[in-house]
């Protein structure tokens, strides 16, 4: 199975996790600084700052989206809950 580092700057982590893998199961794993609410995309209060490897997470689903503009959020944030692993991130809570 591929694997991906995923570096969480707020605690100086660094894991490395399978690709696919949703960076909030991986967050919740490790007791990062991220929080959640949903679970869905839908309440917007797992949104986390890409320091590094914006490219190496999946497209925005319609549903992350829209949780992203109504929560203005800025370009290099997404929601953990919806950010699947491609290759090495490095993240942050926003």
């Amino acid at each position: 199975m591929a694997r991906a580092k995923l570096t969480f700057k707020d605690i100086n982590l660094t894991v490395n996790a399978p690709v696919g893998a949703r960076v909030i199961d991986i967050s919740e794993k490790v007791g990062t600084g991220i929080i959640y609410g949903c679970r869905e995309g839908d309440c917007g209060t797992c949104m986390m700052q890409v320091e590094e490897g914006w490219n190496n997470l999946t497209e925005p689903s319609v549903v992350e989206h829209k949780a992203l503009q109504e929560n203005n959020a800025g370009r290099h944030q997404r929601l953990a809950c919806q950010a699947q692993l491609l290759g090495d991130v490095t993240v942050r809570p926003a």
